[in-house]
């Protein structure tokens, strides 16, 4: 019997040094000149940001700066999906990020999708928030992973468990 290797496609982000590039943006805030008697904060709540200012060019400097750390601590920025602006108390605003975790099935649909019509030999099995890439050969998983980093699903994709 031919032996089968596989990996899993996968969409996370590690909460870790998500809740430390909060840190470093909130404590640069703090320090900050231009944000000096503002009420600006980043706060992690649950797997949501929400960030708070007292307008919204404060609130793009906040979104920037927490940025900046996002890319500094390897956090992808296209797990981030950013909510409208609204007006919270005080004549201040606050805008939610969701942080995506998984893939969705549409996304993961998508996935096997591009590797079917690129792969022949190539078996895909959509199981949850992953996606299983199965081959006979090593090669063609390889030559899929890079298929799939060329290839903008608008989410980060990660390779996980390559056996």
């Amino acid at each position: 019997m031919a032996q089968e290797f596989s990996f899993d496609v996968v969409s996370e982000v590690d909460r870790n040094e998500l809740r430390n590039a909060v840190n470093l943006a909130q404590k640069e805030i703090a320090t900050r000149y231009d944000f000096k008697k503002s009420v600006s904060k980043v706060d992690l709540d649950g797997d949501d940001l929400v960030l708070l200012s007292d307008n919204e060019g404060k609130l793009h400097s906040v979104i920037d700066l927490l940025e900046e750390k996002l890319v500094r601590r390897k956090v992808p920025l296209k797990a981030l999906q950013y909510g409208k602006v609204e007006a919270a108390l005080g004549g201040t605003v606050r805008q939610r990020v969701a942080v995506t975790h998984g893939i969705a099935d549409e996304k993961a649909k998508a996935v096997g999708k591009l590797l079917r019509q690129r792969f022949k030999k190539v078996k895909v099995q959509i199981q949850g928030d992953t996606v299983r890439v199965f081959s006979a050969k090593k090669d063609e998983l390889q030559a899929a992973m890079q298929a799939l980093r060329d290839e903008d699903f608008g989410i980060p994709l990660q390779f996980t468990n390559y056996r």
